[in-house]
Formats: C-alpha cells, sequence, structure tokens
C-alpha cells in the first residue's frame, strides 16, 4: 500500500474518545467525493459501539440510514436501547459539520444451543483471487476505493452497458493490518459501486439510502484477507435501485448478507 494512504487500521485508530462521543478527521483518500462512503460510516458507528460497550455478544444484525453527506469532523455516539439476558439493541448516530449523517441500529446476540443447523447460500465454485484480473482498473475512481484490492471473479466492471447488473468480486483490504473483524468487513462490503452500474454507458451521481446487513457467521475469519462478495441488482427504477450483497469466507462460509436501496441521479440510460 503507498505510503501517502492512510490504512484502514490507523484510520481506526485515529478515532479518538471526546466526552460521550467518538470523533475522527477523515483524510481525503477515504471519501467519496466530500463525504464519507456509505460503508465507512457503518464501520465507524460499530467501532464506536464495540467500544463504548465492551461486553455486547456478537453482532447479529444491522440496520444502517444515511440521512445526509458525513463531512468535516464526524462525531459518532452510541447508546443502548435495551439489553436483555441474550440479546441487546443499540443505536450509533454519525453527526458532522452539516448535521446528521448516518444513524445505525445494531442487535447483538449471544449464541445458544440449537436442534437445526440449516444454511442455503452455498459458495461459487472459484480459484485463488491470483488466477483473476483486476477488478479496480477503470479511471475516475472515488479516493477510498484505492485502499481495496479486487479481483474479478465473473460480471463485468461499471459502466460497461453490459447486460447482466451483477458481479462476483473477491476483495480484500491493501493494509494487511487491518483486523479480520465485522468493522474492518463493514467497511470493505460496500468497496463496491453499485450493481446496476454494470448496465450504464457513463457514471451518474449516487447516494445509498438504506443498508440492512445480517450477519450469518461471528467468527469472521478468512485466508490472507479475501472474501468473495457478490453484488446483484432486483430493481432500478424512479431514481432508485435495490440490490443484494452476499460475502464469502475463502473456504466458502457465509459470512453476512445484506440488502441496500440506493438513489440514484442524473439520467443515464441502461445498455
Amino acid at each position: 500500500m503507498p505510503e501517502s494512504l492512510t490504512g484502514f487500521s490507523s484510520l481506526i485508530c485515529n478515532l479518538t474518545k471526546q466526552g460521550d462521543k467518538y470523533t475522527i478527521d477523515l483524510p481525503l483518500d477515504w471519501l467519496q467525493g466530500r463525504t464519507a462512503y456509505g460503508g465507512l460510516s457503518a464501520a465507524l458507528c460499530l467501532e464506536a459501539t464495540i467500544r463504548s460497550f465492551p461486553l455486547l455478544p456478537p453482532l447479529r444484525s444491522a440496520h444502517f440510514s444515511f440521512l445526509g453527506p458525513a463531512v468535516g469532523e464526524l462525531g459518532v455516539s452510541a447508546e443502548v436501547s435495551r439489553q436483555g439476558k441474550s440479546t441487546a439493541f443499540t443505536q450509533a448516530t454519525v453527526v458532522g459539520e452539516m448535521g446528521t449523517a448516518a444513524q445505525a441500529s445494531f442487535c447483538f446476540g449471544t449464541a445458544r444451543v440449537s436442534g437445526y443447523d440449516y444454511c442455503s447460500i452455498p459458495a461459487p465454485e472459484v480459484s485463488h483471487p491470483d488466477t483473476y484480473p483486476a477488478y479496480f482498473s477503470w479511471l475516475n475512481r472515488p479516493n477510498f476505493m484505492q485502499h481495496f484490492e479486487g479481483r474479478l471473479v465473473s460480471g463485468a466492471r461499471p459502466c460497461t452497458a453490459d447486460e447482466l447488473p451483477e458481479m462476483l468480486v473477491w476483495l480484500r483490504h491493501r493494509d494487511l493490518a487491518t483486523e479480520t473483524n465485522l468493522v474492518g468487513l463493514l467497511a470493505m462490503a460496500d468497496a463496491l459501486p453499485p450493481a446496476i452500474f454494470v448496465m450504464f454507458r457513463e457514471p451518474v451521481p449516487i447516494s445509498t439510502v438504506t443498508w440492512s446487513v445480517d450477519v450469518l457467521d461471528e467468527s469472521c475469519e478468512t485466508e490472507e484477507g479475501w472474501w468473495l462478495v457478490r453484488s446483484v441488482a432486483e430493481s432500478a427504477s424512479n431514481g432508485f435501485t435495490t440490490q443484494v450483497i452476499t460475502i464469502w469466507a475463502a473456504d466458502g462460509r457465509p459470512v453476512l448478507s445484506a440488502r441496500q436501496n440506493v438513489a440514484v441521479f442524473g439520467n443515464a440510460a441502461l445498455h
């Protein structure tokens, strides 16, 4: 990773406690335009929550709403909404120079003995990441994308007028010192452009509206930092697109399942 970039591990260390919140001033290389991208805001919410309440059980589910641009010095606060015997519900808020930027709702839950064990999210058959071409190869990418390494397994890159709005990509942080935990995974899970961009001929401004995440494996371990990410657009109309994101560890375990609603601006035509 170039020395001029702020690695994710360093970025998280720069999140500093001040009173009842955590603050951070994001470097330019982590921005999307002038604001933090959604995955980074989500990761900061989770990091602030875990630091504020270190005895929480594993994260099971999260919902993020992105209300406005996260610009300038950011303040991240967290609170417990309800704590039960096995689950805890918390909220976190990101506030920047332009007001509230993001809100998060988390559900943490202790594992229980269960009489069932079922999963119907088989991993695609793929080879080692080194056998595939680089994914982030187009010009004028958002700044934050330079922090991730990607290998295109199938599908197409954005703005190639392809007919199928989906992509399968090996992804990992370029900063290999990044811990293999859910904070780093959330930041990476939002690194790809919207799947509908595959069908566009030219880029247009976008803004994630909501993001729902279910955690399927609390261990959050993988090999060499690589995660297999599939993003599939379900719909695109009236200025919004919906998509499903699934993430597997390198050994094929499904770790995260997510849905996004993204606002698409401009008037780009498909194909």
